[in-house]
């Protein structure tokens, strides 16, 4: 069993893209949710929608629902939907959410709990944010 030396919980919303956590991030209203149910169209499973638990396990950053909402998702102006998801991913990724996306950025990564996580930025309302997600997430092989 792997053991946990670290967690925190964050404003994310995470789903599983072959199995790897992708977690997105922005502030409200910003298409966090949205692009999670771009995703989920596209293949993506639910890990978390809005908050997710991050924990260290060993030497992988691990993302998992609240069991308050687990399996439960926001969509705005249908209200809350239960949908299909995974007790816990390991994570892939970190995508932020923003209206201003420099068009050839350089690699970037953020620590969460201890681990180094690839980082993007994204205007995740584009039509292409979802296949920019995969493609991203493709490219760190982990």
């Amino acid at each position: 069993m792997a053991e946990v030396t670290a967690s925190e919980t964050r404003h994310v919303t995470a789903v599983a893209i072959g199995g790897r956590a992708v977690l997105i991030e922005g502030p409200s209203g910003a298409g966090k949710s949205d692009l999670a149910l771009r995703l989920i169209d596209r293949g993506a499973t639910l890990v978390s929608d809005d908050y997710t638990l991050l924990t260290r396990e060993d030497d992988r950053l691990v993302a998992r629902a609240p069991q308050t909402i687990a399996g439960r998702m926001e969509v705005r102006g249908l209200g809350i939907v239960t949908v299909a998801h995974l007790l816990c991913a390991p994570v892939g990724l970190l995508v932020r959410l923003s209206a201003q996306v420099e068009r050839m950025p350089e690699p970037a990564a953020q620590v969460i709990v201890g681990v180094t996580i690839p980082l993007i930025t994204l205007n995740g309302l584009e039509a292409s944010a979802p296949i920019k997600v995969e493609l991203a997430l493709a490219r760190t092989g982990n």
